[in-house]
């Protein structure tokens, strides 16, 4: 469920802010949790304190000075109350019978979770992004996801009925939980647009290898790539996973050349047949990040095909930019950087294994930037088999510049800490995760994976942030609706990197409700 992988993954973030082993999750009835450890004031040496989100429950002792952990709330359940020492916060904000899960405490887990690469979306000359914040995308009636499908209200895919994640601010000082509402919160969609721009050889921007013959384009996005489930399977939980799926990632145009698909970095291929217009791809890359796409035909025969590219992925509503009633300043700012990645997908990571192997004590991996481009940032992680209780032991992660001469460290002698008190039983995994700075690297990036124990690495990753040379203006639309008529407004940017521009205003009218984004390379 969500409060498995949520909690897990909130590690990342835990340990950026509060140091390594500085949370943990923990498993109870049904549920996953999470504890931080703080120290100082009232935490003294240090002291474990809830943290769970999913259920948006903090618990405070009854002279409201400091945070309660789990195995002390599991004691005394009484204390799970609303009352003037919770500062604001009321326990079990989502549902008032949530806490009865916290009765017993099976398991707890050290660092299993971890933060990869910060999101960026990396658009070609000719590409759009166009982010619509409801399901349904243009027409309403064409739904895309990935996960499982509730069909809450008639509208498939993913939802929570009860949440604060779309109205935070009537948490703090709520008089009770977050009142029940029929797909209160759904998923967004993001959809890629790409056109070629055969004629003026920007194109290449995309490339990842091309010959008279062929061109091979390149794609990835921190969202996931969604899926419309075949008919058939349209109300399933997990229609998702049946063969036929739709609307995930179509070849429109008049090309007719062989088409191949790739999600393991270029390792194998799937044939896909001729192209065609409405060709559909979808089964080939669903719930990826990344694929790669190799049509049988050069660049000068697919330049009169009107080659159009089209991904469809699932994304989050709040992290769309959502316009306010009245006068709305846009910010723009870009970064002119871009990931490559090894990973997180087991078949991506094993293309660039040139040492060791997954599933041993040591596996080291190789990547580098496309297209000469310079890497200026190393991001690593991996999974590994820590045993339960945690086996005494110290991970590293190395990475080397010059072909495996000389190594540096992005993450040195890295333990699993146990602190007290806990269960009589714990997970059996644990992340390790480490970055460091390059110094432009234009070649291979060497990343070593080991540990003193003898402990499995189940999976490794690595990702590369670089440069990116060639800046296009951007052109960026709003649509919204208000007083029940359709508006839009575009203004394009020249974004120079990391100089935020925040020339445009416009009013969106007194009940301005967003519909989508889009943003438009040139």
């Amino acid at each position: 469920g969500l409060c498995y992988t949520d909690h897990h993954q909130w590690h990342g973030e835990m340990e950026r802010l509060l140091g390594p082993c500085r949370s943990r999750a923990l498993g109870v009835e049904g549920h996953t949790t999470f504890e931080v450890w703080l120290t100082g004031g009232p935490y003294g040496g240090g002291q474990w304190a809830l943290l769970d989100h999913d259920i948006s429950t903090v618990v405070f002792t009854p002279d409201g000075k400091r945070l309660m952990g789990l195995i002390e709330i599991s004691k005394d359940l009484a204390a799970v109350k609303a009352s003037d020492r919770g500062r604001g916060f009321i326990p079990a904000g989502l549902h008032p019978d949530d806490p009865k899960v916290y009765r017993s405490v099976k398991w707890a887990g050290y660092t299993t979770g971890y933060a990869g690469p910060p999101p960026m979306v990396h658009l070609r000359a000719g590409e759009t992004l166009r982010r619509y914040l409801a399901p349904g995308l243009d027409d309403g009636k064409t739904f895309a996801y990935w996960g499982i499908n509730y069909s809450a209200g008639g509208v498939p895919g993913p939802t929570r009925d009860r949440t604060w994640v779309n109205q935070p601010e009537k948490l703090y000082r709520a008089a009770a939980e977050a009142p029940y509402k029929v797909g209160r919160a759904r998923f967004a969609n993001a959809v890629y647009t790409y056109r070629p721009e055969f004629a003026s050889g920007r194109y290449k921007e995309g490339v990842i290898d091309e010959s008279d013959g062929h061109v091979t384009f390149e794609w990835s996005s921190p969202y996931i790539v969604a899926a419309a489930p075949p008919a058939d399977a349209a109300k399933e939980q997990w229609g998702i996973y049946k063969p036929g799926c739709t609307q995930g990632l179509v070849i429109r145009g008049r090309a007719a050349c062989p088409v191949e698909v790739s999600t393991d970095r270029g390792r194998t291929w799937q044939k896909a047949g001729d192209a065609r217009d409405g060709l559909d791809l979808t089964d080939l890359v669903k719930g990826r990040h990344q694929y790669r796409i190799r049509f049988g035909a050069g660049a000068k025969a697919l330049a009169g095909s009107g080659l159009e590219i089209t991904t469809v992925c699932q994304c989050a509503p709040t992290v769309i930019p959502h316009l306010a009633a009245g006068r709305n300043t846009v910010t723009c700012e870009a970064s002119a950087r871009a990931v490559v990645s090894a990973g997180p997908n087991l078949a991506q990571a094993r293309t660039h294994a040139v040492e060791g192997a997954m599933d041993s004590p040591a596996v080291t991996l190789e990547l580098a930037a496309p297209r000469g481009a310079k890497a200026v940032r190393l991001y690593a992680a991996a999974r590994a088999s820590s045993g339960s209780p945690p086996a005494k032991c110290a991970y590293n992660i190395e990475y080397s510049t010059d072909g495996g001469k000389t190594w540096a460290h992005a993450l040195k002698d890295r333990q699993v800490t146990q602190r007290p008190p806990e269960p009589n039983d714990w997970w059996s995994q644990t992340f390790i995760m480490g970055e460091a700075a390059l110094a432009d690297v234009a070649g291979p990036v060497r990343v070593r994976f080991s540990n003193t124990g003898g402990r499995k690495f189940m999976r490794a990753e690595a990702h590369l942030e670089y440069k990116v040379g060639n800046s296009s203006p951007l052109a960026v639309t709003f649509s919204w609706k208000d007083g029940g008529q359709v508006r839009s407004a575009k203004h394009t940017y020249n974004p120079a990197p990391a100089r935020p521009d925040r020339s445009w205003t416009f009013d969106a009218g007194a009940n301005p409700d967003t519909l989508w984004v889009e943003y438009a390379a040139e």
